[in-house]
């Protein structure tokens, strides 16, 4: 892992309207020491606009990635971050960008963290924000709450490149990416299905709940093996065949 925090930090912005906007981040990025730029579906690039609005980041420009999903953008973060203003019916864990970015910093020395923005006119839809392990707010102007998205971006990467400068005591902790979280979530739902604790008919929000929990517990990667083998003990016990496997290995050990 590289020893500088700042290049392990990534930019998601999520299907961005208009090509200058990607050129203004990509130059707020470079600014402040960060070059991972992925894009998701964005409507125009590469552009000309983009080119020019980067001035001299158009290298931040030229190494981004574009794909096609926020899952591919995301697979290999241990740590995800959404920037929204907007209250929700289910709320997030939130923190204010100054107090997130030592988080941010300190992760970033271990693996690849993530900050997701979205479209310039709706910002990150439901669906987006439900990746995120934590939401991020940039306080403002009650009366005018309004960024710009590069703006955002620009502010966001300050606040990390302060943060960077400051004396850390980077932690030993390993989280899991991304995948293996969404492995574990895949797992939990389908034993949950199996022993009957979600109705498949009537699945409701257990599972949407349940997912805020643990992105607010933040297991570590080796708790996250203990909880995957708790639910394959659980597996084992509501599958017959598997039941009856068991015994058969039981009765052989005893011979």
């Amino acid at each position: 892992m590289n020893p500088n925090p700042l290049s392990h930090i990534r930019i998601v912005m999520v299907q961005t309207f208009h090509p200058g906007n990607i050129g203004s981040a990509a130059r707020a990025m470079k600014t402040m020491g960060l070059s991972d730029l992925v894009l998701v579906s964005p409507r125009d690039f590469p552009h000309e606009q983009a080119t020019a609005m980067a001035a001299g980041a158009t290298d931040v420009l030229e190494s981004a990635r574009v794909v096609a999903t926020l899952d591919e953008a995301l697979a290999d973060c241990q740590l995800v971050l959404a920037t929204s203003a907007r209250t929700r019916s289910h709320p997030w864990p939130i923190k204010e960008v100054r107090e997130a970015a030592p988080q941010i910093v300190q992760e970033a020395a271990k693996g690849t963290v993530a900050i997701m923005f979205g479209p310039e006119r709706m910002g990150l839809h439901n669906e987006h924000l439900r990746k995120a392990h934590l939401h991020v707010d940039i306080p403002g102007n009650e009366e005018y709450p309004v960024l710009n998205i590069a703006a955002a971006i620009q502010v966001i990467c300050y606040e990390s490149f302060m943060a960077n400068r400051a004396p850390v005591n980077h932690h030993e902790k390993d989280y899991p990416k991304v995948q293996e979280l969404n492995g574990f979530y895949e797992h939990l739902e389908a034993t949950l299905k199996q022993v009957g604790f979600i109705n498949q008919a009537h699945p409701g929000q257990a599972m949407l709940r349940l997912k805020r929990l643990f992105n607010r517990a933040r297991p570590e990667k080796i708790e996250l093996n203990m909880l995957r083998g708790i639910l394959s003990s659980v597996d084992r016990i509501k599958t017959p065949h598997a039941q009856a496997g068991s015994q058969s290995i039981e009765q052989e050990s005893e011979k």
